[in-house]
């Protein structure tokens, strides 16, 4: 396994432990990932945290989400996320509101044009995830998928 990511990265010198290896694997994984959504995403004009946000105020209902409960959701961080919903207001993706008891809660729901922009999204990334994990056994995801959960919660 070394071999190969070494190859890739082009390092001559074995990597200093197993952990530092998996981390690489993982960052270089993640990023190899990441150009192929970006790229499938580019041609509707969206990046990969504006989709994020549309398909968590998808999620959210009606109802909608304050800026908070959105920031919160998000797979990845955005330091900037009022000024990503700035950017999907302009394009009218989504609609903000004040609260009418609270003026300091704005709630954020997604527009009708921007569910067809997922809609029209949905079926093209499932083939994509499907590229890109297809080879891989079922068994061998649910078990990646655990993996990377217990990675990140250390504390179980």
């Amino acid at each position: 396994m070394a071999k190969k990511l070494q190859s890739e990265i082009k390092q001559n010198v074995p990597f200093t432990s197993i952990e530092q290896e998996v981390y690489l694997n993982l960052l270089r994984t993640g990023e190899t990932l990441s150009q192929r959504v970006e790229r499938l995403l580019r041609a509707s004009d969206l990046s990969g945290t504006q989709y994020n946000v549309l398909r968590i105020l998808r999620g959210a209902g009606r109802q909608g989400l304050t800026c908070g409960e959105t920031a919160n959701r998000m797979v990845t961080h955005d330091p900037d996320i009022t000024r990503l919903l700035d950017r999907l207001e302009k394009r009218n993706l989504i609609t903000r509101a004040r609260n009418t008891r609270d003026r300091r809660v704005v709630t954020t729901r997604i527009t009708p044009e921007g569910l067809r922009l997922l809609a029209s999204l949905d079926k093209p990334m499932a083939e994509l995830h499907r590229s890109l994990f297809g080879h891989v056994s079922q068994r061998d995801l649910k078990k990646l998928s655990s993996l990377l959960e217990k990675v990140r919660s250390p504390e179980e």
